[in-house]
């Protein structure tokens, strides 16, 4: 039994050491109530910016709950005590601001947007034929 925890344990920290090298690490983060956003500055000098409500859990929030961030001390996640709400940083960074069914409702509530680009970009597309046809011979 030992032996199994030993080598957990080795494999455990061989991990972690790797993933302290290779995934993104908040140092502090803050939000802005003029635009919404919340800004992440990473440990590779890098800034991390996105739109606070558009993030499960703090989509319902007010400015005073977003303000009071705490950075996680290994710089992996980002708390809102007051909203029960951890986010992990490599999840906000690949674009993942909550479940599945809360990214598919983003995309749907995106997809309804109107803006004169998009109703230009349909009429061009309708005068060449519309969507083409999907062919049956392609491989799904």
């Amino acid at each position: 039994m030992v032996k199994d925890f030993d080598s957990v344990y080795a494999l455990s920290v061989e991990r972690g050491n790797a993933a302290r090298t290779t995934e993104p690490r908040a140092l502090a983060a803050h939000y802005e109530a003029a635009t919404g956003k919340v800004i992440v500055d990473l440990d590779n000098g890098c800034a991390f910016i996105f739109p606070a409500r558009s993030v499960q859990g703090l989509d319902k929030a007010t400015d005073e709950q977003l303000s009071q961030i705490e950075v996680l001390p290994t710089g992996v996640g980002l708390h809102w005590e007051a909203l029960d709400a951890d986010l992990s940083v490599t999840g906000l960074v690949a674009g993942l601001f909550g479940s599945r069914r809360w990214m598919q409702e983003l995309a749907r509530r995106g997809g309804q947007s109107k803006s004169e680009a998009k109703a230009n970009a349909a009429r061009d597309n309708g005068k060449k034929g519309g969507r083409p046809l999907r062919d049956k011979n392609m491989a799904a």
